[in-house]
C-alpha cells in the first residue's frame, strides 16, 4: 500500500472535492475498479451494488450534505460516474449484503487515564489487493478548525484527529440486523443496552395498544459508517458532542467508533442498526477493541463470521496493554506484538494459497496523537517497527 500526503485549505466542500479528483483522479478510479470487481466476486450483483450505492448516498446527502457535496465533486473531477465512487464510500453497507467477510479486521487500544495524555495504537487489517494506494489527508472542514485522518480514496473518513483534541478509531462489527428492513424507534438510544431500551418500547406499545416510540422502516442503505467518523472529526470537540452526532445517523452496517479525547476521556460508540450503545473506558483508563460488540445488549445478536480471531485478538491485547503506557509509538507498536513479535495474531498476514478476496493482511499500523493534532504511523504490521521508522503526519 502506497501512502498518499494531501493538505486542503478550503473550507468548501465541493473545492475540497475537486481537489481531490484532480490530484488522485487515477487512484480514485483505479479504486472503484478494484471494489467493484470485488463485490462481484463475492456474488454481489451490481444493480445491488448501485442501488445500495445511490441510497446510501441519498441518506448521507440529508445527514450531511456537505459530506456528499465532496464526494460528488471529486467522482466529477476523477471522471469517475458518481454512484461508483458512492459505493466506495459505502463499501461496508455494501458488504453487509454480501456474505460474511472473513477472519480479519482491525485491533484497537486506547489507554486514557485521567492526568496523562491518552496514548492509542490501532492495526487496520483489509485486502491489499483492494488498496494499492491510500491517503493521508489534513483538511479544513470550517475556520479554525484542522482535521488529520487517514482513509482510502473515495472513503469520506476512517481513523484521524481534529485540532480540537479528538480523534476516532474504527472498527467494523457484524449483527444480525445488517442490511436488513427491520423496524426501529424514531431516536437513537443512546445507552449501554440500545437493543432491550428498543424491545422494551415495544412492549409497552404492545400493552398499550398504542405506538409508545414512534416507528419506521429504515432501508437497507442508511448513512455510510466511514462518513460518521468523518463528520464527528469535523464538527465535534468533545465526546458528548461525538455521541450526539453519531446518534443522529441511521445506519444499515455495523461498526465502532472508538473517540478520545485531550482530556483523556474516551469511550466506543458502538453503531448497529439495532441501536447505539456508548462503552466507556474501564476505570483503569483502558479500552480494547476488535470485532466483537462490547456492549452485553447488542452483543446478543452480534454475527460474527465463523472464523473471525476476534476473541483471540481482544485477549491478545488484555495480555499486552500493562506493557504500553509511556512508550513512544514505535515502542507501543512493538509491545503491542508481545513476546509473539511478527507471530503475534494483532500481526495479520495474507495466506497466499487464498484467493486475493481471502487474503487479509495488516495494512497499516497508526496512533493518534489528539494532543498534538497528529498522526503516527507505519505502512504495516507492528512488529515491523523493529526495522522500520514510525512517520508522523
Amino acid at each position: 500500500m502506497k501512502l498518499h500526503s494531501l493538505r486542503t485549505q478550503t473550507t468548501d466542500p465541493r473545492e475540497r472535492g475537486t481537489a481531490l479528483g484532480t490530484r488522485f483522479g487515477d487512484q480514485v478510479s483505479r479504486i472503484a475498479e478494484l471494489y467493484l470487481e470485488h463485490f462481484a466476486t463475492l456474488g454481489i450483483p451490481e444493480d445491488q451494488v448501485r442501488a445500495i450505492a445511490t441510497r446510501s448516498h441519498e441518506a448521507l446527502r440529508a445527514w450531511a450534505p456537505a459530506l456528499a457535496e465532496e464526494s460528488d465533486a471529486c467522482a466529477d473531477a476523477s471522471g469517475v460516474e458518481r454512484w461508483q465512487v458512492d459505493a466506495v464510500g459505502a463499501r461496508t453497507e455494501i458488504l453487509a449484503a454480501g456474505p460474511a467477510p472473513g477472519k480479519g479486521e482491525c485491533s484497537t487500544a486506547v489507554f486514557a487515564q485521567p492526568g496523562t495524555p491518552p496514548q492509542t495504537m490501532q492495526t487496520w487489517d483489509w485486502h491489499d489487493s483492494l488498496v494499492p494506494d491510500a491517503l493521508l489527508h489534513e483538511l479544513t472542514p470550517r475556520a479554525g478548525r484542522t482535521v488529520k485522518l487517514f482513509t482510502e480514496f473515495g472513503v469520506p473518513g476512517k481513523i484521524g484527529v481534529n485540532s480540537a483534541g479528538l480523534g476516532v478509531h474504527f472498527n467494523i462489527l457484524f449483527h444480525a440486523t445488517d442490511a436488513t428492513d427491520a423496524t426501529y424507534a424514531t431516536g437513537t438510544t443512546n445507552t449501554t443496552d440500545a437493543t432491550d431500551a428498543r424491545h422494551a418500547a415495544d412492549a409497552t406499545a404492545r400493552t398499550t395498544g398504542t405506538d409508545a416510540v414512534p416507528h419506521h422502516t429504515l432501508p437497507a442503505a442508511g448513512v455510510p459508517v466511514h462518513a460518521i467518523a468523518r463528520r464527528i472529526l469535523d464538527e465535534a470537540d468533545t465526546l458528548d458532542q461525538a455521541v450526539e452526532i453519531a446518534s443522529t445517523a441511521r445506519v444499515s452496517a455495523s461498526t465502532s467508533l472508538t473517540v478520545v479525547t485531550a482530556d483523556s476521556r474516551a469511550a466506543s460508540l458502538e453503531l448497529s442498526p439495532a441501536g447505539l450503545a456508548v462503552v466507556p473506558a474501564g476505570e483503569d483508563g483502558w479500552l480494547l477493541h476488535t470485532n466483537n460488540f462490547l456492549d452485553a445488549g447488542l452483543a446478543a445478536a452480534e454475527a460474527v463470521p465463523s472464523d473471525s480471531l476476534t476473541a483471540e485478538r481482544l485477549a491478545h491485547l488484555k495480555a499486552v496493554r500493562a506493557t504500553m503506557p509511556g512508550l513512544d509509538p514505535g515502542e507501543r507498536a512493538k509491545a503491542l506484538c508481545g513476546a509473539a513479535g511478527a507471530d503475534a495474531v494483532v500481526c495479520m498476514r495474507p495466506d497466499e494459497a487464498q484467493p486475493a478476496h481471502q487474503q487479509w493482511g495488516t495494512l497499516l499500523t497508526i496512533g493518534l496523537d489528539v494532543n498534538g493534532c497528529a498522526l503516527d504511523y507505519l505502512a504495516g504490521a507492528p512488529y515491523e517497527a523493529t526495522t522500520r521508522a514510525f512517520a508522523r503526519f
